[in-house]
Order: structure tokens, then sequence, then C-alpha cells
């Protein structure tokens, strides 16, 4: 393939572009409207994000307690911290309020105090009877407070479950039916129904309503997603499209740029809905990515064009040598750009696959789109006028250029210095980086529904379900009496963890029902002895099918039973220690010939998602420096020029790493993604740089000193543009409402900006301290691409006619 890559074969791309400029253009058009046809075909994501193998170990374990208990996420949570709660008026108008929910289709069950149930032994009947607390509705302030007297002191059954009797939080659980969760019906639900009811609440009762859990949450956070997509493509067209006007100081060739990257995000959203991907957080950054991407292109074919017409005004000639000269490097560049998003689809992680297919697609079209687009525009334009090659002669630029080849030539011992420095405090600031697996560090924290979460957090100890379920091996074996004990064990120590809510399970239901049994004495709420347990088994299999408080608990053999608890929003290490803790008790507590006890949930599952996609940061950013290294090899013909190209990449990357550990920027799943997306698109301007180079090297006989200069006085300029667009258009991600958003674009701008420098400063100074040994003619004459052809053959305009 690479052999194709020569002079001859850019001169036959060059003749068919402007050959075949009418059919052309119709073959694009014909594309664009195939690609807005799959548009149909796109969804937005209505689960969590999964960064683990769907055969990954904890992931199996996770499906293997869904198969058993069903959807886990389905809870959602209405609460409120008012005093004035507790009148007549506005707690029957809260328990109306739960109630109302019941009568939906998408509610399977709701839990408010009027709900609530008092366990009551019919010694009659030698059975369990229940009883609500609030029978009709309340009537007077007296039953308020004989309410609170018994919920808050009677039953330790509901202690925070729906009230937390120190601060008199009240809150209401509406459970979803399990099989809307992960479906539209869940959103149209949550933003319809739900929304207005409770605002319509708040409004007539002057109630401040809060409102959480987990189905909740990623309903509103999905359409914050949706909602930024525009934000971000709108504000990557503006931004790229002003620097490029101010740059080029020209509206034609803003539209034309304009029209190029528009048409490559009509592409990109194509390739989401042909291959049938749903929008996730991160494929949401991939259209404004085209777009800060293509506009790169843009600058180096059209300030290549304008500086032909320049040289000798002829726009034939000038558009045959866009493609022919710049046509080959652009390809390269491209290339490198999608192999840093395509070592993505190694991870074996499903989310990250689907984001570097679709981008490394994305950037390959948008390439093919600039090649075509551009020069056949252009034929049909007017030359270009004096005003708009002004920038060709900029003093400024200049000034720049001189500055750069004066550091280069007089200070590289202050350019190696500043660099070895850079290391060193990056050493320091590297080993000072956290990992963080927060599923919900990353969410927009100005948003109502982020700092209901923190509310919830504080009053119930967290909305994040943690689950362990135990295996006894036999049906029935979970009401066994040594069974619940050794539950008990492990529901002491979550209940002595601070960041752990108080565990719900069926060893609760038995302390429950042994207080009924010695006629609600809160001092029995506790396990029943052996003798006791007897009484009270016979008791419940007496009870009317009302009382069937076990079937969320436990499973329908009896065998499976669930300890559930909700987690704080903690950090990685002190989740670790959490579960190592939990599984040191469940190794003490129960032997692993008779019990099989697993630890999941979906906060779990994403804290462990995190660990294993820092595991793969290094790999996927070795397979990127590998594969560019590819490249190079290719192209040069010489590993000594491999290691020199990689060295003033790679310390941006370190530079960067540093940083965070100095900022307090952990990794997470967002800022994982940066290393590999800034080397790929860094090594660019490298390759611009050297393929410069090796031109000169030939064009004056092998001077070094002559080459290197010449290479970065050409070079400099387009780089500079290159970097500048890409700083402040990977800085239109600040904007962002998610903190991972916001981290990833200024992580990458910082790179990309000491990368430039670095390409700029560090990598000619090691040119020239170097040139005996990498310098040479058999190292750089003939490699095996021919990146900037010597010469080629011009077309007349009479031909191209």
């Amino acid at each position: 393939m690479f052999k194709l890559l020569t002079t001859g074969f850019w001169e036959a791309v060059a003749r068919l572009i402007l050959r075949n400029k009418i059919t052309i253009l119709i073959f694009v058009i014909l594309a664009t409207v195939f690609w807005s046809y799959q548009w149909k075909h796109m969804r937005f994501t209505y689960t969590e994000a999964n960064m683990l193998p769907d055969d990954h170990e904890v992931n199996l374990t996770y499906n293997n307690f869904l198969d058993v208990f069903g959807e886990e996420g389905n809870l959602i949570v209405i609460g409120v911290k008012d005093s004035s709660l507790f009148t007549v008026e506005k707690i029957n108008a809260w328990n109306r309020l739960s109630n109302d929910f019941k009568a939906y289709d998408e509610v399977e069950t709701v839990l408010s105090i009027k709900d609530l149930q008092k366990l009551v032994k019919n010694t009659k009947e030698e059975r369990f009877d229940i009883e609500p607390f609030i029978k009709d509705s309340i009537t007077s302030i007296e039953q308020i407070n004989t309410l609170q007297e018994e919920l808050f002191k009677k039953y330790p059954f509901y202690d925070n479950f729906l009230f937390n009797p120190e601060t008199k939080t009240v809150r209401t659980a509406i459970y979803l039916r399990k099989d809307i969760v992960n479906t539209p019906a869940r959103k149209d639900f949550i933003l319809n129904t739900l929304e207005n009811k409770i605002n319509d609440f708040r409004t007539e009762s002057n109630l401040d309503v809060k409102v959480s859990g987990m189905p909740y949450i990623r309903t509103l956070n999905s359409q914050v997603i949706v909602e930024e997509i525009s934000w971000f493509i709108g504000a990557a067209l503006l931004v790229t499209s002003l620097i490029f006007f101010l740059f080029f100081r020209s509206f034609r060739a803003t539209f034309i740029s304009l029209i190029v990257v528009c048409v490559g995000v009509m592409w990109t959203f194509g390739i989401l809905g042909l291959l049938k991907y749903e929008i996730t957080v991160l494929t949401a950054l991939i259209p404004p990515l085209i777009i800060v991407i293509g506009i790169p292109n843009c600058i180096f074919l059209i300030n290549k064009y304008q500086h032909e017409v320049k040289s000798h005004g002829n726009k034939v000639k000038s558009l045959q040598r866009v493609i022919t000269k710049i046509g080959n490097a652009t390809l390269m560049t491209n290339v490198t750009t999608a192999s840093g998003f395509a070592t993505f689809i190694l991870t074996q992680s499903k989310l990250l696959k689907e984001f570097g297919i679709v981008a490394s697609l994305s950037i390959l079209a948008i390439f093919i789109l600039c090649l075509l687009i551009i020069p056949i525009i252009y034929t049909f334009l007017p030359y270009p006028k004096a005003r708009h090659l002004e920038h060709l002669n900029k003093r400024w630029i200049g000034g720049f250029v001189n500055w750069m080849e004066r550091m280069v030539r007089h200070k590289r011992i202050t350019i190696y210095a500043t660099a070895v420095v850079l290391l060193m405090a990056s050493m320091i600031g590297i080993n000072k980086i956290i990992i963080s697996g927060s599923l919900i560090e990353d969410m927009p924290k100005e948003k109502q529904f982020f700092k209901d979460i923190r509310f919830f957090e504080e009053e119930f100890n967290g909305i994040m379900p943690l689950e362990i379920m135990v295996d006894t091996k036999r049906k029935k074996g979970v009401m066994k009496l040594a069974t619940l004990k050794r539950m008990n064990q492990l529901e002491d120590l979550i209940t002595e963890t601070p960041e752990l809510s108080r565990p719900v399970s069926v060893v609760s239901l038995v302390k429950y029902a042994k207080q009924a049994y010695t006629n609600g004495n809160p001092k029995y709420y506790q396990l029943p002895t052996s003798q006791e347990n007897l009484f009270i088994s016979s008791y419940i299999k007496k009870s009317s099918s009302d009382v069937d408080l076990l079937k969320n608990f436990v499973d329908s053999t009896g065998r499976y039973a669930r300890i559930t608890t909700f987690m704080k929003d903690i950090g990685t290490d002190r989740m670790k220690r959490i579960e190592e803790n939990i599984n040191d008790k469940i190794e003490k507590v129960f032997p692993k010939e008779r019990y099989d006890v697993t630890v999941t949930g979906k906060a779990l599952v994403f804290q462990k998602g995190t660990t294993y996609l820092v595991n793969n940061l290094i790999i996927s950013l070795s397979l990127a420096i590998f594969l560019i290294s590819l490249f190079m090899a290719y192209m040069f013909r010489s590993v000594r020029m491999i290691v020199v190209s990689l060295i003033p990449n790679l310390l941006p990357l370190l530079v960067t790493a540093g940083l965070m550990g100095y900022l307090g920027v952990p990794i997470k799943p967002s800022t994982i993604l940066v290393f590999s997306i800034a080397f790929g698109i860094s090594v660019d301007d490298t390759i611009h740089f050297l393929a410069k180079y090796r031109q000169e090297l030939q064009a004056n006989h092998w001077k070094i000193r002559k080459s290197v200069y010449a290479a970065l006085r050409e070079t400099g300029v387009s780089m500079f543009y290159t970097s500048i667009v890409l700083f402040f258009g990977f800085s239109v991600f600040t904007i962002s409402s998610f903190g991972g958003t916001v981290a990833l674009g200024a992580l990458v701008s910082a790179t990309l900006l000491f990368a430039m420098l670095s390409n700029l400063l560090l990598l000619p100074s090691l040119l020239l301290s170097l040139e005996r040994s990498i310098a040479n003619k058999e190292v750089l004459r003939k490699p095996a691409i021919q990146i900037i052809p010597e010469a080629v053959e011009d077309i007349s305009e009479d031909e191209e006619e």
C-alpha cells in the first residue's frame, strides 16, 4: 500500500480530482445524503457507562445477581427536610402525592409513610397480621405526634429507610418496573410525569422536594449530554472559524472550511447511526472533535494554495501542488491521529471500542473530504485577492519564527535544561496522581439533581446501591438460623462503616418478626433463638399472602438472599478498603464449602471499570507509540530518527501527567483519554517538520544546520496556526458542565501547547546536536514514503478544463 504513496501516485490523484470535479461533488453530496439517512438509527444511551468487557468476572457476577433478583437500579426517592411537613395539611398532601404515583403503569410499587405497615401478632389464630400506621388520612396534630413517636422510636425496622429520626427528613421510595429501567419509557416517565407532578407539588405546598435515585440521575445526566452536543458543535465551529478568519482574513476561506467540517460532522453522525452505536458521554465528544481536527487540515491545504498562488500566480498549478505536496503529509498526520484513537479499539471495553472506531473512521473521513472539497471549490472561485494573501507576510509571525530560530541557534543548553527540569518536576507530580472510580464525580455539579445526590448522601448515607448476594447452595437455606446469624455479623460490619447506609435484608425482617412476636417491644428487635424461630416460622406460614415481605430479599427457592446497602460518593482507595474489609469478613463468617457470597452493585462495577481502564491506559498508549513508531520507521528508515521524533512528543505527556498530580486531577475514565489523543495529534507536527527537514537536506546538499533552520521557518507558521486552532478548539470542552469533559479539554489543550513548543524548539535542537549520528545520507536519502514530493509534473489549465 505504502509503495503507492509516491509522487506519481499523488500526481494521478491530483489529475483525478481536478478533471472530475462535478462527478466527485455529486458523489460527496450523495454520500452525505446516505449518511444523513442513517441518523434515524442514532439513539442515546439508557444505561450507565460500563467500561468492563462483557466477559469480565465483575460483570459476570453482576449479571448473575440480576438473573436472580432482577434490575437493582429501579429506585427513585423523593424527600423533604422541613419541619412544616409535620402539619395535617402538608403531611396529607405528601401522602396523596406518593399515592398518585401508584396509578402509573411505569411504577411497580410505592413506599411512603402512609404505606408503612405494623406487623402485629394475632395470638388467637397464631399468625401475623399487618396494620397501617395511617389508616385513611391524618386529621389532627396528635395523630402526627403519635406517628412520629412510633416510627422514630418504636420500630427500628424502618429506621433510616423512609425517614431520618435525627433530622426528621422524610422520603418516599418509588420503584419503577424493572423492564422499563433501561428503555426510553423511563425517560418519558421521569421528564414528563415525575418532574411535572413534583414541580406542581413544590408550588402548591411551598416545600423543597429533593429527587434522586439511579434512574432519575441517569435520565437527567443523559439530558445534559444531549443539550451539550449542540453547544459543543456550535462553540467549536465559532471558535475555530473565528481563529481561522483572524489568520487568513478571508470570509471565503473561512466559509469553505466550515462547509468541509460541517459535512464531516454529518458523516460522523451517520457512522454512529449506521453502526447503531449509542450516543454516550464519550461518543458525544466526537462531532466537535472532528471540527477541531478538521480545521488544521483546511489550514495546511489553503495555506499551501495561497502560498503557491503568490509564488507563481497559476491557479491550476497551485491546486495541483496542494494535492501532490500536501496530500501525502496530511494523510500521514491524519493516519497517526486516527491511530491514537484506534488504540482504544483494543481495550476490550465496549464503551471505548465504540469511541475508538467512530473517532478513527471520522478522522479519515474528514481527511478525504478536505482533499476533495477544498481544491474543487477553489477551481470555481476567482484568484485570491491581495488582502487574502497578506497573512503570509505578517510581521508578528515572522517575529515568532525568528525567536524560535534564535533559541535553537543560540540557546540550546537553555532548551535542554528547561526540558530536564520539566521532566524532573513531572516525575514528582506523577507520584501524586490519584485514581478516582466515583460514579458521580464527573456529573454537572451546578445542576439541581447533583445537589440532591449530596442531600440524600448526607441524610441517608448515599443512593448508589451496593449489593451482597448470599448463595446457600441449597433450597430454603436462607431461613436457616445459622445463615441468618452469619448474615447478621456481616451486617454489623456494614453498619459500622460510615460510608455505607444501614443494610436491609431478610435479617431485618426476621428481627421485625421477633419484635412483633413479643407484642411490638423494640427491645426484642433481634434474631430469635432456635426455639423462638420455630414458633415465629409457624406464625409466618399461617399469615396471609399480604404479609409476603420476603419477596424482595429472598429468591423464590429460598436459596439466595441479598443484603442491600447504599454508598456515599467515595474515592477508589477507600472503596477498595471497604471491599477488602467486607471480603475478609465474608471469608471468616461464611465457610466456602457451604456458601458462595459475592459483592456487586453498580457503584462497584463502575469503580472496577475505572481500575480496568487505568491498567489499559498503559497498553493503549504503548500501542499508539508503537504504531506511530512504525510509521516513522517506514517513512525515514532510521531507528535513531524514531527516538529523536518521540522525545519531543513524550515530554508533553509527562508534563501533563505531572500537572494532573500537582493540581489534584485524578485518573478517571475521562482523563484517561487525554494521553492517547494528545500523542496521536501532537506527532503530526513532528511528521511535517521532519518531512520538510529531509526535503531541505536534499535541496541544500546535506548541509544540516541550513536545512534545520529552513525547515523551521517553512513549517513553523503552519504548526503555529494549527496548534493555536487545536488549543482553542479543545478548550471549547471546558464550557461543559461535566467535570471530566472540562478536564479532558483543558489537559489536551495544555498538552498540545507544550507539544508545539517541544516540536519547534526541542526537536530541531536535537537534530542539530546529534547531526552526525542521525542526519546522514544513508538514513534519509530514500525514505519508504515520499511525504513531500521534490517536483511534480504540472497540469496545464487546458488539461484541467
